[in-house]
């Protein structure tokens, strides 16, 4: 449901760009111009953006962008607030969209690690495992502050200072997880992307959840989730029904 004027954005799409900088200068154009706000990272691994403004002018850069084929699969998580949640417009071009210091690990070169639906996880934690009988672990990939604003409940927390600590946490905690099914989860899914790899070549029974928290948010109401979940504008944090908090 609608609640202010405007329309807060997020996605990410990890596909191969050998045009990074004339990728940036052309969507930070575009941005300006329709005076939006927010944060677009591109990288050869992808493209990773939050953006916020009026309805028409958010729709119309994401028009843009979607008239480029490899972008065309864009699906961007909406919620609205009252005020502007970004103080500026910052369009980068980075090593990665999201740092994990692992060259190897590259999505955009590799299958996809299974996702699971909002749905599916919301049914398996109420039946208390999968659909094989197994025991489910969420595993929460984000930093402790924000693990500290809210989580599903029972979730492995190991108190990430950064996301690029998680490897060395999981080498640490990998026996813990052996024999379960491992769903990992954070905001967006963009950690999970990653996260949900390394956790297969650990030989471990994982999943990432589609969407990440917002997503499940959307879909379930947030049942089995307990606070809310930060997001890194002004907004600070989002309950269950995307609203700010």
């Amino acid at each position: 449901m609608q609640s202010g004027p405007i329309l807060n954005i997020s996605c990410y799409l990890f596909v191969s760009l050998a045009d990074t900088a004339a990728l940036r200068d052309r969507l930070e154009s575009h941005a300006l111009a329709l005076n939006l706000k927010g944060t677009v990272l591109i990288a050869e691994e992808g493209i990773n953006l939050f953006l916020a403004g009026p309805a028409d002018a958010v729709n119309a850069w994401v028009d843009g962008l979607r008239a480029d084929p490899r972008f065309a699969p864009l699906t961007p998580k909406e919620s609205w607030s009252a005020m502007q949640p970004f103080q500026r417009l910052k369009v980068k071009v980075k090593p990665e969209i999201i740092r994990m210091n692992r060259p190897a690990i590259r999505p955009d070169q590799a299958p996809r690690a299974p996702a699971l639906a909002p749905a599916t996880l919301l049914r398996w934690l109420d039946q208390g495992h999968d659909d094989d009988g197994r025991e489910v672990v969420l595993l929460d990939t984000r930093n402790g502050f924000e693990v500290d604003q809210g989580a599903f409940d029972g979730a492995v927390d190991w108190r990430l200072d950064k996301f690029s600590d998680f490897p060395d946490a999981l080498a640490a905690h990998r026996d813990e997880l052996a024999g379960k099914t491992v769903v990992s989860y954070c905001t967006g899914g963009i950690r999970c992307e990653k996260a949900a790899m390394v956790l297969a070549e650990q030989g471990l029974h994982a999943w990432q959840l589609d969407g990440g928290i917002l997503k499940y948010f959307e879909d379930t109401g947030g049942k089995h989730y307990h606070g809310n979940c930060f997001v890194f504008d002004d907004r600070r944090g989002v309950n269950a029904d995307l609203t700010p908090t």
